[in-house]
């Protein structure tokens, strides 16, 4: 029996930019001791670009904005709060850093790597929250990963 290639599907939502510095988060986050998944369905109905899971059970959503444009014209952002303990915006090098909010943390990205150029607030979440998200991301990782094994399976 062979087994089946693995390729991971690109949704086709994001910009090239986008997810190059989602490319480059990922790997400075991994670095740090996270794992990472993108896109992620939150209870709320948004959808987070990046949520970021540590070992503490500490939990970091990263909205990725690849240009001005798309900063001004997605202001949901303030709604991802209440589903992380802190709150990142992550965009390439050559986008303005003064547009981004004070309130929370930073990061400069391309492809390759990223830096924290601002570390986010902490907002602890409430237990059963925590719990909630740490088991959504669960799911989804694991519905990620059959999806890989098994891609002719029957919904």
């Amino acid at each position: 029996m062979r087994e089946p290639e693995l390729e991971l599907k690109v949704d086709g939502r994001q910009s090239p930019t986008a997810l190059a510095v989602a490319r480059g988060v990922r790997r400075l986050l991994r670095s740090l001791g996270y794992s990472t998944l993108p896109e992620v369905a939150l209870a709320s109905g948004r959808r987070a670009d990046l949520v970021a899971v540590g070992g503490d059970g500490s939990i970091h959503i990263v909205e990725i904005k690849s240009c001005v444009a798309d900063f001004r014209a997605d202001q949901k952002w303030p709604d991802y709060r209440a589903h992380c303990d802190q709150l990142y915006f992550a965009i390439p090098e050559d986008m303005p850093q003064d547009l981004l909010p004070l309130d929370a943390g930073l990061i400069v990205a391309d492809a390759y790597g990223a830096m924290v150029l601002r570390e986010a607030p902490s907002h602890r979440l409430a237990p059963a929250t925590r719990r909630a998200m740490l088991l959504r991301f669960a799911q989804v990782g694991a519905d990620r990963l059959h999806d890989l094994a098994d891609p002719d399976r029957e919904s």
